[in-house]
């Protein structure tokens, strides 16, 4: 009772853990979630956004590890974890996934943890119509009585199309043809098939043969077709008798013919086929037991040949008459009437006899060996019986006579198995009767093969491209030699010849099949480090002794785009940006920076291109695409930020392109002079310039005009007074010029002078005016050219030319910092309190 009440505990825990682990499993898995897509789409494709569908944060996916498992089927399909995005990893095709099935499903599941989730999706693979209908067969045959009547029908092969639904085969059609026709049916499961039928009475001897072409459409959009040829052989009955060529023939022949020898080669012939057309030939009953003795008439070629003697003294007239009889069913013949007329001539033939023949022999025999021994005779006196024996020309075999009637063959020249295996030797003999009578008779001679050729390679120089990144152990080429012996003089081992590169040998990097020659690469190669080898291989036959030959073998690697350009100027900490500093003040076309990267593929791949990426103002630098220089486009406004952004993407001509960027952060400094120019020339004057403040204003920038003017004046006279000429540098139109230590370059002043005055030519709505401002004691400032027209300013070694402009610009300066110091304030008040609040 124990035991039993601890058996229904433990089954009763179970019981409450599976339905909790249930109750879990419920909380995680939601409903299935579908999606139809079609088949065959682009790898990439998009199929749905699942952090939307599933209502999910996207910016968690990656913290809560989202993956995609796909049940029972390969990986088609796959997420993006930043976006969410369900798409295709690699085309569908429906065919492969579900062969015969109405419908096609991927069931996927998408995990996420922390906490944990499961979403089943199912996405349905739609059909799509790209398969054409194909028959099993390319060719159908059919065989079809000629008696056969019109209106049979044959079955036909169906066409399979792998795709369902409409896209399936739809129709057939066939070729134009006067004897066919096709019916189109319709199976049980809605398959299509097509019976052949007969319109027309064939006629074997006007058609033996049909070629119809079966067509088999689908209903997709476009519609798709295959194609079967349909051959149709006529089967043929005996409706037609033999036929002999003529009625009458005439022979002559000489007597004495040998037995055996072709008197004529009858030919009868049957337009029916097969058996149909099958002829027996004999004699009728009309020829004499005489001419059936001396003539032999085969029954199945026709051919009459001397079966008896002929002599012309004893019969000189043969007559005899031959049926042609077929072998149908209802048998059909036809005869011939033939006369052999006996001629008198030199009835004994000469003889030929082999009493000797040696074969095979080795190719590498001497010359002068004897091969045969061969005797003639001829039974006739006189002439008639002298007779000559010779063998045809172009042979390496001469005769020799070696004593009456006798005579040898032997070997003339070198001989060579590989250009000629055998030789048939016809050995003829012929008198000197009238006409001449002669024999023959052919020996064939073998010859044995010796390990005489060396291995031959279709090339000396073998140059094999081998794209880097290549996979071990692929197949590079196939080297294979040809030796023309035979056996194991044929039989060929390829090895590679030895030989070390930066301690590595060649046996560690390729290797060889012995074989057949197949080479294969057994490492990855790396176009960077390793761009070429060089090395022999050896093809060596197994003769005795063994021959061999070798090859140079030229491999090159080719450079794929693996590595990406890096930029190597201007330099930057990885992931930092650039940061440069340039005058307000710079010209037009001016360089700001230069962008150089470096890429280690090849040529072709290592070839870059420089772009902007993003440029705070398009309008302001230009980039040149293959130098990387970074110029003005014209020069900086008022209307410009201090702070510009570029960012530059360097891509290199691979294909893909692959590419590097950098980030440029561009200051603009505004020096002393630039800003005192921007304060008087490009801030708006939008108060009333009839305002008592303004009029004050007016009256007092005309008084310190007047003054400057003055002060010109009193300069250039008492420059005039001045009779020794000044020893300071040319003056420069473009330029302001010190005394003291400066450099000049590209029009721009660089200085550390005590005192400098810099002179401005301002625009306003008022008009125009002159603003001279000092440059502090020990600092350094940049002075941009002043524009053409702006005058020109010159220095002199005079002392007292020095202390008169020094009076007059103390005089001047006195007076000047108060009123563009009220100038200013006043600007100040109408920019903060409008033209309305300023004070007037």
């Amino acid at each position: 009772m124990k035991t039993k009440k601890a058996v229904v505990t433990m089954k009763a825990k179970r019981y409450v853990l599976v339905v909790f682990f249930l109750s879990f499993v419920r909380k995680i898995s939601t409903s299935v979630t579908h999606y139809s897509i079609p088949e065959e789409m682009k790898e990439g494709s998009v199929v749905a956004n699942l952090a939307t569908d599933l209502s999910l944060d996207v910016k968690t996916l990656n913290q809560r590890k989202m993956r995609l498992d796909i049940i029972a089927n390969k990986k088609y399909l796959d997420v993006n974890k930043e976006t969410g995005e369900l798409y295709v990893v690699e085309k569908i095709d429906r065919e492969n996934i579900c062969s015969a099935k109405s419908s096609c499903y991927l069931r996927v599941e998408i995990i996420l943890e922390s906490p944990l989730r499961i979403f089943n999706i199912e996405v349905e693979i739609l059909d799509m119509n790209d398969n054409a209908p194909q028959f099993r067969r390319d060719a159908i045959h059919l065989d079809i009585s000629e008696a056969t009547s019109k209106g049979e029908r044959f079955s036909l092969s169906n066409a399979v199309d792998p795709d369902n639904g409409i896209n399936s085969v739809k129709t057939y059609h066939l070729s134009e043809s006067e004897y066919f026709d096709i019916e189109v049916q319709t199976g049980r499961e809605g398959s299509k098939f097509a019976n052949l039928i007969l319109k027309k009475t064939l006629d074997r001897e006007e058609y033996s043969v049909h070629n119809l072409i079966l067509t088999a459409v689908d209903g997709g959009t476009p519609a798709r077709s295959g194609t079967a040829s349909v051959i149709v052989r006529v089967l043929d009955t005996n409706d037609n008798a033999p036929n002999f060529n003529k009625v009458n023939y005439n022979i002559n022949i000489m007597e004495n013919s040998p037995i055996g020898s072709l008197v004529i080669d009858l030919n009868a012939t049957d337009l029916d086929d097969g058996s149909n057309s099958d002829i027996t030939y004999s004699y009728s009953l009309y020829t004499s037991e005489k001419t059936q003795d001396t003539f032999n008439l085969s029954p199945s070629t026709g051919e009459i040949t001397v079966k008896g003697m002929l002599n012309y003294e004893d019969l000189r007239i043969y007559d005899m008459e031959v049926i042609a009889t077929d072998k149908g069913a209802s048998a059909l013949s036809g005869q011939c009437s033939i006369k052999v007329l006996v001629a008198d001539m030199n009835d004994n033939h000469p003889e030929i006899s082999i009493k000797s023949f040696q074969s095979p022999v080795k190719e590498n025999i001497e010359l002068e060996t004897v091969i045969a021994v061969v005797s003639v005779s001829d039974k006739d006196s006189g002439d008639n019986g002298v007779v000559d024996l010779h063998i045809p020309d172009n042979m390496p075999f001469t005769l020799r006579e070696s004593s009456d009637n006798y005579y040898e063959l032997v070997v003339s020249e070198p001989l060579d198995r590989e250009k000629a295996p055998e030789y048939d030797i016809t050995f003829t003999v012929t008198d000197r009767g009238s006409p001449p009578l002669s024999d023959n008779e052919t020996m064939t001679l073998e010859l044995l093969d010796v390990n005489d050729n060396v291995p031959q390679f279709p090339q000396s120089f073998y140059t094999i491209r081998v794209m880097e990144n290549n996979a071990p152990g692929a197949l590079l080429s196939s080297l294979t030699a040809f030796d023309p012996d035979l056996h194991e003089n044929q039989y060929l081992v390829y090895f590679i010849l030895e030989k070390e590169i930066a301690n590595t040998s060649m046996s560690m990097l390729f290797s060889i099949n012995p074989e057949n020659g197949n080479l294969y690469a057994l490492k990855t190669f790396d176009y960077e480090i390793e761009n070429e080898f060089l090395f022999h291989i050896e093809a060596r036959d197994s003769g005795s002794p063994p021959l061999s030959s070798n090859v140079t073998v030229h491999i090159i690697i080719v450079d794929q785009n693996d590595n990406a350009p890096v930029i190597v100027s201007p330099w930057r900490a990885q992931g930092s940006v650039v940061e440069e500093t340039i005058p307000r003040s710079t010209d037009k076309g001016s360089l700001v920076a230069k962008v150089i990267a470096l890429d280690t593929d090849s040529v072709h791949n290592s070839r870059i291109t420089y772009q902007f990426l993003q440029v705070t103002d398009a309008t302001l630098f230009s980039l040149d695409q293959y130098n990387g220089e970074i110029r003005t486009m014209r020069m900086f406004s008022y209307r410009d930020p201090r702070h510009q952004r570029l960012i530059v993407v360097a891509k290199d001509n691979g294909e893909p392109a692959l590419s590097a960027t950098v980030t440029i952060k561009l200051s603009t400094l505004e020096t002393a002079v630039n800003k005192a120019y921007s304060d008087m020339t490009e801030v708006p004057l939008e108060y009333d310039i009839f305002s008592d403040l303004n009029l004050y204003l007016v009256i007092g920038l005309g008084s310190v005009s007047f003054l400057l003017l003055i002060t010109i004046l009193v300069t250039i006279v008492l420059k005039c007074q001045t009779p020794k000429p000044s020893s300071a540098a040319p003056p420069c139109r473009n330029s302001v010029l010190s005394e003291r230590n400066s450099t000049i370059a590209d029009s721009t002043l660089v200085s550390n002078d005590a005192y400098w005055y810099s002179m401005f030519l301002a625009e306003t709505r008022k008009g125009k005016m002159v603003v001279r401002q000092p440059v502090p004691k020990g600092s350094r400032y940049i002075v941009s050219s002043l524009p053409r027209g702006t005058g020109l300013t010159n220095t002199s070694d005079s002392a007292a030319s020095t202390l008169q402009v020094s009076i007059l610009y103390t005089f001047l300066f006195s007076y000047c910092p108060f009123i563009i110091i009220v100038s200013l304030v006043h600007l100040l008040l109408y920019n903060c309190l409008g033209p309305d609040m300023s004070p007037n």
